[in-house]
């Protein structure tokens, strides 16, 4: 049975705010994109509103504040950014249960081996670490980064940092191979998923699958994640 994430893409930290505060209690571990529009060309909070002078970003990296409902949630977000490794420690500020990180999978990848070897061990206790990688990577590489990560999440898409993107045949592909040559590997779905397709991924493997668009833009959000939940 699949895990269903719900997915927030936004510029505007009170659209968090609000959509937290609609989950309350409905599930919890929440999926949060962080877009700096250098690594992708789209921007959410905090680069959409002054990047790391941001009033709120600002505050919670202070420790004055932390993200809303923060009691209430596992946080999982996805950097998307193109100073993931070099911030580490600011990313850390807001509390996550879970990072994903966004290698160039297929140009030099030793600097951020050694980053994911080099990292406390009381963060790797307290914080599961993910790579994610894009339909077209190489699955090779995707393999060895496995045994230094705590999940793989598979993209749906190499057009990444939006949402309502075509989930890509190629990815259910990489599932399907992936949990057959790397028995126990942990694998989320991210970009593309919904209603019509999530069973397919499910059967293919995956153990989660983050949902934006699908929900949100559903007319009835609360209700289509208990449906994403019923049929997985």
């Amino acid at each position: 049975m699949a895990e269903i994430l719900p997915a927030t893409l936004e510029k505007n930290f009170n659209e968090i705010k609000s959509k937290l505060g609609a989950l309350r209690e409905q599930t919890k571990c929440v999926h949060i994109d962080l877009c700096d529009g250098v690594f992708v060309p789209s921007q959410t909070w905090p680069f959409s509103s002054g990047g790391l002078d941001d009033f709120d970003f600002h505050k919670i990296m202070n420790e004055e504040e932390g993200m809303p409902y923060w009691e209430d949630f596992d946080f999982e977000f996805d950097l998307m950014v193109a100073d993931a490794v070099q911030n580490f420690d600011l990313y850390m500020k807001l509390g996550p249960k879970r990072l994903i990180f966004h290698p160039e999978i297929n140009d030099h990848m030793e600097e951020f081996e050694h980053f994911l070897e080099g990292l406390d061990m009381y963060i790797r206790d307290n914080v599961q670490i993910g790579v994610a990688f894009r339909p077209s990577d190489d699955l090779a590489i995707v393999s060895k980064l496995s045994n230094k990560a705590d999940f793989l999440q598979c993209m749906g898409s190499d057009k990444i940092g939006f949402q309502g993107e075509k989930f890509s045949d190629k990815a259910l592909e990489n599932i399907e191979f992936l949990k057959k040559n790397l028995p126990g590997v942990v694998i989320s779905v991210d970009i593309g998923v919904n209603l019509e397709n999530a069973g397919k991924i499910a059967e293919a493997g995956a153990d989660r699958l983050v949902v934006g668009s699908g929900i949100w833009k559903s007319g009835d959000p609360i209700g289509a994640l208990q449906t994403f939940k019923n049929l997985v």
